[in-house]
């Protein structure tokens, strides 16, 4: 009998779509279904907050790609209520840790792409910062995302907060953001320069 280890099997990328909640300008609310049909259609899967504005849009976006599979899109909701989720949400995950959700939709993601946003898209790009994920900024989408644009956040890592003109240009970079592998994070609350 001839035994091997079993292949593992590749794990595809996730991008985190993170930003307002609210309504949304045409314009925004264009490039966000485009930003996630693109995302699917290169093939990563998309976790998002799984409630309204920036999240449905990314995930209707998702939802409407040739390559779309069951599962491709998560919520990560800040309550228990499943019905909360929008309806282009495929595996809905209610955690009832309030903006606590925020560290978890981060976490899962091996980049995250920021479109306009306040309070709740600011702590997100916060956490993405301090894990070590790259953070591509939709530029001209208003709110944080755009004000971090091309920022250095703190000396913790030494690149930037990316700026990527449209959809296209986010998803090309977050692909090849994504690629590059990056340590786990260690003390995160020190801020000290060993950390990623």
């Amino acid at each position: 009998m001839n035994a091997s280890i079993p292949r593992q099997p590749s794990r595809r990328f996730v991008l985190a779509a993170v930003g307002s909640a609210g309504g949304l300008s045409a314009d925004i609310e264009t490039a966000c279904v485009e930003l996630g049909r693109r995302a699917i259609e290169v093939g990563f899967r998309v976790v998002t907050g799984g409630l309204g504005g920036v999240m449905e849009a990314v995930s209707r976006g998702a939802h409407s790609s040739s390559a779309w599979r069951e599962g491709d899109v998560l919520g990560v909701l800040p309550a228990y209520d499943r019905d909360a989720a929008n309806p282009y949400v495929d595996i809905v995950v209610p955690t009832g840790m309030q903006i606590g959700r925020n560290v978890v939709v981060v976490a899962m993601s091996d980049v995250v792409v920021a479109i306009g946003g306040g309070a709740g898209t600011l702590s997100e790009i916060a956490i993405a910062w301090q894990l070590g994920k790259p953070i591509i900024s939709l530029a001209g989408s208003g709110g944080w995302s755009q004000r971090l644009a091309g920022e250095c956040i703190d000396a913790r890592r030494r690149d930037t907060v990316h700026a990527a003109e449209d959809a296209e240009q986010a998803i090309t970079l977050a692909l090849e953001l994504a690629s590059h592998r990056r340590p786990e994070p260690r003390d995160i609350a020190s801020g000290s320069k060993g950390n990623p």
